[in-house]
């Protein structure tokens, strides 16, 4: 416990005395410790204003390209239905999921999210396991297809999340589901 504090006060004492040498030596030479100070100041702020910036745009960067393939992802389908009941997957399912595994292995930087889904009917336990073999489905789908399992994380809903409200086939048809988001 105390080579841990002791090794904090060396360092901190070291610290002192190198500023106490920078500002002596300065002084000797002529310039004064306020204008070392400021021009101190500037020059760390400049290397941190600038590190900031391409930190920033490496992250806008990022960013942009994940709107990107989210809104690819959009466009190709992310939404794969499935019948009452049922984890099996049709082949309409199998075409949109042959389309995301495409986009996925072009972009291998990407994580996703399979959440899976179910409508209102039975109970919230029964649900949540449906929508976890909705989403184990779609995700053995695209493993198979080649995109690497440690990317796709599943999770589970069950009718907690509805696409459609509503009491009725068509709003049960539109929540029988699972959707792939990209992290």
């Amino acid at each position: 416990m105390f080579k841990p504090l002791f090794t904090l006060f060396a360092a901190t004492f070291l610290l002192a005395a190198c500023e106490t040498a920078s500002t002596i030596s300065e002084e000797a030479a002529g310039t004064s410790s306020a204008d070392a100070t400021a021009s101190s100041a500037s020059s760390t702020a400049s290397a941190s204003s600038s590190s900031s910036s391409s930190a920033s745009a490496a992250s806008n960067a990022d960013n942009s390209a994940l709107e990107a393939a989210r809104a690819e992802m959009v466009s190709i389908g992310d939404t794969v239905l499935f019948g009452y009941d049922s984890s099996q997957l049709s082949a309409d399912a199998m075409a949109t999921l042959d389309a995301q595994a495409a986009l996925l292995n072009a972009k291998p930087s990407f994580r996703v999210k399979v959440e899976g889904h179910a409508d209102e009917r039975g109970t919230r336990e029964y649900n949540l396991a449906l929508g976890e073999r909705r989403a184990s489905a779609a995700r053995d789908y695209l493993v198979a297809k080649g995109v690497d399992g440690s990317r796709i994380r599943i999770v589970s809903y069950g009718k907690e999340r509805p696409a459609a409200v509503g009491s009725n086939e068509e709003a049960w048809a539109k929540n029988r589901r699972s959707v792939t988001v990209l992290n």
